[in-house]
């Protein structure tokens, strides 16, 4: 059985997927591929999107479920910059100390490309400070500054609110199978 996105759902969908192209110069490069074909502009409200297939692939709903927990903890929080990949290196390095940016990536499954700039981030923003450990002139120490520990207190209120609604939505009495699913799939893929 094949079910479809709601339209209010698709602007979930991760950004790479698409990225970049409902901008004004991506929709001005295409207008040539274009020509003679009038734009339909956006559907109504109440229709949905077909998945094609996507709707019983594991990764997808994975990738969509994750991107919607994303999005909801950035309405909480009222921080869009500061969702749970932030909120998790915080934490992390709060219990980890001088913690190198190798093993933060490891815990965090990120890989350099993407922590690099969240790390930058939350040392602009003031949060972490990295040192040059003294042992290896190449890595640096990560801690959080007094702000960051602030900031980590506030973020885990509303982490745990956020924690017990996808509780909810799981289920008290599935929780144990789910959260054992989840590290399988991270043990077998990681």
């Amino acid at each position: 059985m094949s079910h479809a996105l709601p339209a209010a759902r698709r602007r979930a969908a991760p950004t790479h997927w698409s990225r970049g192209a409902g901008t004004p110069a991506a929709r001005k490069a295409a207008a040539p591929e274009r020509a003679g074909h009038e734009e339909a502009g956006p559907p109504p409200a109440e229709t949905t999107l077909a998945l094609g297939g996507l709707d019983g692939q594991i990764g997808f709903l994975l990738r969509v479920a994750q991107e919607a927990s994303f999005q909801a903890f950035a309405r909480r929080t009222g921080e869009a910059k500061l969702r749970p990949g932030r909120y998790a290196i915080l934490v992390l390095i709060d219990a980890n100390p001088g913690i190198s940016q190798t093993a933060l990536g490891a815990a965090a499954g990120r890989d350099k490309s993407t922590l690099t700039p969240a790390l930058a981030d939350l040392e602009r923003r003031g949060l972490v400070r990295r040192q040059r450990m003294a042992h290896d002139r190449r890595s640096y120490a990560l801690t959080l500054t007094e702000a960051g520990r602030a900031v980590l207190q506030a973020l885990s209120r509303h982490a745990a609110a956020h924690d017990r609604r996808l509780d909810a939505l799981v289920g008290e009495e599935n929780r144990p199978a789910f959260m054992e699913g989840l590290r399988r799939i991270i043990a077998g893929l990681g």
